[in-house]
């Protein structure tokens, strides 16, 4: 059979299992099967007992009789079948909701069987719902030793394809692929000692020995890894090559009047970024920069200085950020740290007037407008840029791929690009995802900043948090307290800002406290009022929902209460985090959660608690939740990888970066590796987004 056959023509499938295997794991072929790997393999050899059953037991094998099987209708057409099953310690109790016929036709009383699933207690019994089970006949010598686990749905066990039903598919298939391509390069296949592809995949669904499925995944770890850095670093390659851009060789009169008035000096790490993006716009190529730094790093002071490198060279900038608030907020500080320069800059946001936005269209068209500060309004089509030299990207994962790519278009050639982001990247996510992008890194704070204190507190000790609260508003401090939720749920037993505000207000009376509160459904007009009457101080708690995660800098706010922290990922409570601690005072973050948390919840939290540095926190965010699928448009979850992990393998991601770099300085074209090249034009026809910052 070939590998790009239809499912339907593999014996046992058929075309209504084919519709199903699908629509429900996108199985279309056999070689899409083959590639459907096994989340782990049961040794059958190790036989448990009954006696020997713990909670921790996730999926065992037991050997033993059954007797005493019942059907108990459950409703119309549904039934409910139990079988009690015994071993030499003690017995279970089996149990199926679906094909009952099927299994009362199967079992017999005088037969030995080996029963494989998940042992749980119900009623002070064990019991194991759906097992898959077999005659247990010793003179079979051609069953599989290790037997494959795959993830199924409810849908796929009711149309008999049950993770047992896969094992036999994969194992008739191991049996009559006619050839597989291979698709590293020789020198790599000795270099490493690696299995080849088609004995990889075939040991991958039916290993003759542990050591087999360990060389089989261990081949194909490193595929995955070597394609994902040579589709990055081929693309990397092309662009310093093909993508020229405008060249900036000024540093004129607006940069430096505005670099020498600067009230404090640059950090090392600034200084060491600015010559980064100099040399980038000096180049003559385009640059697609990645600027990451902890949160309160200076980046924006950092971007800023760039755009009047794009102005002294007669061109526009933009800044794009993903919120009014955020967007607002630089334009402030624009104009603020721009004043009596003579720089036209102006905010464009969706709740901007339409007369006063039909002026500001015109003005940056017309390059009257030298700066521009908007969110995705600066991506509608009737925005036209007279001249635009360098767009900036703030928060840039809160963007879609293609919204960024749209601003990318703007102008021809292309813009210099800078993205911005205050949630780190950790060293291995960077170097395999962002081979496409030069990265530039502050890694330090500017001097006078203290850390943020964290603590985690549960209910019981909520009275004390809110004495200290008062204690910081009485020395004239302010305070956040942030809530999932703005209207209670049914659903989820969340706190929400309704009654957080009624909570506060009571504990904090008015007129000698004055709240504000600021959530998504509020207006525009009415966010900003809030926001204002908080930075003046004239309210001392501020209420919110996480619209303030961004955007939001009050240097007198020293306290963050996180209400429900164990419901928010450890990238956003650290940028919620990053609203404290931004001025000359100790700042403190509360993180307010239930007394029982799960042990990902609990490692959150302990993370945040322990740690201020963003990219310890990005390493352990990239353990709990995965990078997201940096090539395609889909940016959370796990990266499109079956097998590798770019955090647990990092040594293979850094040999396959190192190993695709040395081909490519070899063999710029790879004309040595049809194959590659093969590679390459698939990943073209699907369109790399990764390219586009």
């Amino acid at each position: 059979m070939f590998l790009d056959d239809d499912i339907a023509y593999l014996k046992g499938v058929g075309p209504s299992k084919a519709k199903v295997l699908a629509a429900e794991l996108g199985i279309h072929t056999a070689g899409d099967l083959l590639e459907y790997f096994p989340f782990r393999h049961i040794d059958r050899s190790v036989v448990s007992t009954v006696a020997t059953l713990t909670e921790d037991n996730n999926y065992v094998v037991l050997r033993g009789t059954v007797s005493n099987m019942q059907t108990v209708s459950i409703g119309p057409h549904r039934e409910r079948l139990t079988v009690d099953f015994t071993d030499s310690t003690g017995s279970l109790q089996l149990v199926w909701f679906q094909g009952t016929k099927w299994v009362r036709n199967k079992l017999k009383p005088d037969v030995t069987y080996l029963i494989m699933g998940h042992p749980t207690r119900y009623n002070m019994q064990w019991q194991m719902t759906h097992p898959e089970l077999e005659a247990d006949t010793a003179a079979d010598s051609s069953r599989q030793l290790y037997l494959p686990v795959y993830n199924t749905t409810e849908k796929m066990k009711q149309h008999g394809l049950g993770t047992r039903a896969l094992a036999r598919l994969t194992e008739t298939l191991c049996g009559c692929i006619a050839g597989i391509d291979e698709t590293l390069p020789n020198e790599l296949l000795q270099r490493y000692h690696l299995l080849g592809r088609r004995e990889a995949l075939i040991a991958m669904h039916c290993p003759e020995s542990m050591q087999q499925l360990d060389a089989a995944r261990a081949r194909l770890k490193f595929e995955e890894l070597f394609f994902l850095q040579l589709d990055y670093q081929y693309a990397h390659s092309e662009r310093q090559q093909h993508s020229a851009g405008r060249v900036f060789g000024t540093v004129g009169d607006l940069f430096n009047r505005f670099y020498n008035r600067l009230p404090f000096p640059l950090t090392g790490a600034q200084k060491r970024v600015v010559r980064e993006i100099r040399e980038d716009l000096r180049s003559g190529r385009q640059m697609n920069r990645l600027l990451q730094g902890d949160v309160g790093s200076g980046k924006t002071l950092v971007a800023l200085l760039c755009m009047l490198l794009a102005l002294d060279n007669g061109s526009q900038a933009c800044l794009m950020a993903p919120t009014e608030i955020l967007a607002t907020q630089h334009y402030n500080t624009f104009l603020r740290m721009l004043d009596g320069l003579g720089i036209q800059v102006e905010l464009l946001i969706g709740s901007v007037k339409s007369a006063d936005k039909k002026r500001i269209k015109q003005r940056i068209a017309d390059g009257t407008t030298q700066i521009v500060v908007g969110t995705h309004a600066l991506i509608e089509d009737d925005v036209c840029f007279r001249d635009l030299g360098l767009a900036v990207i703030d928060e840039q994962h809160r963007f879609g791929v293609e919204q960024r790519a749209r601003l990318w278009r703007k102008a021809t050639p292309p813009p210099h690009v800078l993205v911005m982001t205050a949630t780190p990247i950790p060293r291995t996510l960077a170097m395999t995802v962002y081979g496409d992008l030069d990265c530039s890194v502050i890694d330090e704070l500017p001097p006078g900043r203290h850390p943020v204190r964290t603590y985690h507190r549960t209910e019981p000790r909520r009275p004390l948090v809110f004495n200290f609260l008062k204690q910081q508003i009485d020395a004239g401090r302010q305070v956040y307290f942030v809530y999932p939720l703005i209207h209670e749920s049914e659903k989820l037993d969340l706190k929400d800002l309704e009654d957080g505000l009624e909570m506060v207000q009571n504990y904090f009376p008015r007129p000698q406290y004055q709240t504000s509160m600021v959530h998504g459904q509020l207006t525009a007009e009415e966010k900003a009022y809030e926001m204002q009457r908080f930075k003046e101080g004239r309210t001392h708690i501020m209420v919110a929902t996480t619209v303030i995660e961004v955007g939001v800098d009050v240097p007198n706010a020293t306290v963050m209460v996180i209400e429900n922290a164990e419901r928010f990922g450890l990238a956003q409570l650290h940028q919620l985090r990053g609203r404290v601690g931004r001025g000359g005072e100790q700042s403190y973050c509360i993180l307010m959660t239930k007394d029982k948390l799960s042990s990902t919840e609990r490692e959150r939290i302990g993370t945040l608690v322990s740690t201020t540095d963003g990219f310890l926190i990005a390493e352990a965010d990239l353990r709990l939740r995965g990078p997201g699928d940096m090539q395609g448009l889909q940016q959370s979850g796990a990266l499109d990888l079956k097998l590798a992990s770019i955090v647990d393998d990092e040594p293979l991601v850094a040999a396959t970066r190192n190993d695709v770099r040395d081909l490519l300085a070899a063999d710029p074209t790879l004309s040595r590796y049809p194959l590659l090249q093969q590679h390459l034009q698939q990943s073209k026809n699907k369109m790399l987004w990764g390219k586009i910052s």
